[in-house]
């Protein structure tokens, strides 16, 4: 595997063909790919070549782009460590270096972003990438789909940056708190009521995006600790996104049910009950979780 990075020139990519044994002479390879006016046409990525490959078909070969490709699928949901680590376990980036791109203002402010992360930018889809690619053209990769699909469901272009943010920031919560793509709609009507009246939206991934090193067990002390993301003790929405939503948990903020739904509880089988008062939310509680308030299923309560 011979990997050509971008900006390198003739002279370079010949000298490491000669030096990885693929070629014997780097200036004959030079004057060849001069000869067929081929100098600026080569691909970088990496590619998988074979010592003693004949130099034409070498050069067709990187010229060709193609270069070692691999499919990445994101689960909707996943949050920027989860993808950097993703990421990083196959081996096309350096998670620490994929995180602080992520957080390069700069580099955001090119890609249109006007926050101080890409978190809840990168949409979680399928995708392509050559081994070989930057992480800043991963990154830019992503977050041209999520635009292609905010704005496919908007029919707008992606410019108001003050409701963007409060959309994708609702929407993250929503996906993380069901994973029934037919409750969203009615998740988003409960926070986007609750916001209307200034109840504070009580989501237990907030509070956990907010705990550093988080060991799966959410506790009363973990509610009753202040933090930007605990939104039982901080009203509003807040303040970034705490993962990558898909297109469903947009569409259901973008398109909320309507409702005068305040409160749901989880009903242990994936679904949840919707009340619109705290007496029948009470009861609801009762039923469906007799064991008291279990520790990794999120309600506002």
């Amino acid at each position: 595997m011979v990997r050509i990075t971008p900006g390198m020139g003739l002279y370079s990519i010949a000298h490491l063909l000669s030096q990885e044994g693929i070629i014997q002479d780097p200036h004959f390879f030079m004057l060849l790919t001069w000869l067929k006016s081929q100098s600026k046409k080569i691909k970088w990525g990496d590619f998988e070549l074979y010592v003693g490959m004949p130099p034409r078909v070498l050069l067709d070969y990187l010229t060709s782009g193609k270069t070692m490709l691999k499919r990445i699928t994101f689960p909707e949901g996943f949050n920027l460590q989860q993808m950097a680590q993703r990421l990083a376990e196959e081996k096309l980036v350096d998670e620490k270096a994929f995180l602080l791109s992520a957080r390069d203002l700069q580099f955001l402010n090119n890609l249109g972003i006007k926050e101080t992360t890409l978190e809840g930018f990168l949409f979680p889809d399928t995708y392509i990438f050559h081994r070989g690619m930057t992480i800043q053209a991963i990154q830019k990769k992503m977050v041209l789909r999520f635009k292609e699909v905010y704005e496919g469901l908007t029919q707008k272009p992606l410019t108001d940056f003050q409701n963007i943010r409060k959309i994708v920031i609702l929407a993250s919560i929503v996906e993380k708190e069901t994973g029934l793509a037919s409750e969203r709609p009615l998740i988003a009507s409960v926070f986007t009521n609750r916001l209307k009246i200034g109840m504070a939206l009580q989501s237990d991934p907030t509070v956990i995006y907010g705990i550093k090193n988080f060991n799966g067990d959410l506790t009363k002390k973990d509610l009753l600790t202040p933090t930007a993301y605990n939104t039982y003790l901080k009203p509003g929405l807040p303040p970034g996104p705490i993962a990558n939503p898909g297109r469903e948990s947009l569409q259901a903020v973008l398109y909320p049910a309507k409702s005068d739904y305040l409160y749901f509880v989880s009903k242990n089988d994936g679904s949840h009950f919707f009340s619109k008062d705290l007496k029948t939310h009470n009861r609801a509680v009762a039923r469906y979780q007799l064991s008291g308030r279990t520790n990794k299923t999120s309600k506002p309560n």
